[in-house]
């Protein structure tokens, strides 16, 4: 299946010169949905992870149905002032300012084996700060796993060296 056909290009979104890569078209495409789920789950069984830490909020989307797949714990990483419980946090930088990413201390056994999961793999900002809040945990991350790349941006580049799977790329 060519999932390409299945996203939405949207020019000028969110601001003049960018063109979007719309998911929401391949979410509502009931065979798109299941073969993008399969597919991450037979790229991503050989990981052997023991989680699946999802990215806020379109991680989720593909996160849990795969965790359910691969028979692994999800957790969720959220902005800051959303989980209950005590967090690690980690702030990075973004092209104008910073944002904050936290994930529950408690939510996996340290030595854990972590899979990332994303819808998109852009400048590789927020993947990398997910990556230690997994090292704050004293967590193994085993790999990244992303519905779409833009290679453009050199997100692989601020990745640490792991497997880094994407099923599309531009």
């Amino acid at each position: 299946m060519d999932l390409k056909n299945l996203i939405r290009e949207i020019p000028n979104f969110p601001k003049s010169g960018i063109l979007f890569r719309d998911i929401t078209t391949l979410l509502s495409d009931p065979e798109g949905l299941r073969y993008t789920i399969d597919i991450l789950a037979e790229k991503c069984s050989e990981f052997q992870a023991n989680y699946i830490v999802g990215i806020e909020s379109r991680g989720f989307i593909f996160g849990v149905p795969l965790a359910y797949q691969l028979n692994v714990g999800f957790v969720p990483v959220r902005k800051p002032g959303k989980l209950p419980a005590a967090v690690y946090s980690v702030t990075y930088d973004l092209e104008y300012g910073q944002d904050t990413l936290e994930m529950h201390q408690d939510a996996m056994a340290a030595g854990s084996r972590v899979l990332v999961i994303d819808d998109l793999l852009a400048t590789g900002g927020t993947a990398a700060a997910t990556a230690q809040l997994i090292e704050k945990a004293d967590c193994n991350l085993v790999g990244f796993g992303f519905v779409i790349e833009l290679k453009d941006l050199g997100g692989r580049q601020k990745l640490p060296e792991v497997p880094i799977i994407s099923l599309i790329e531009y």
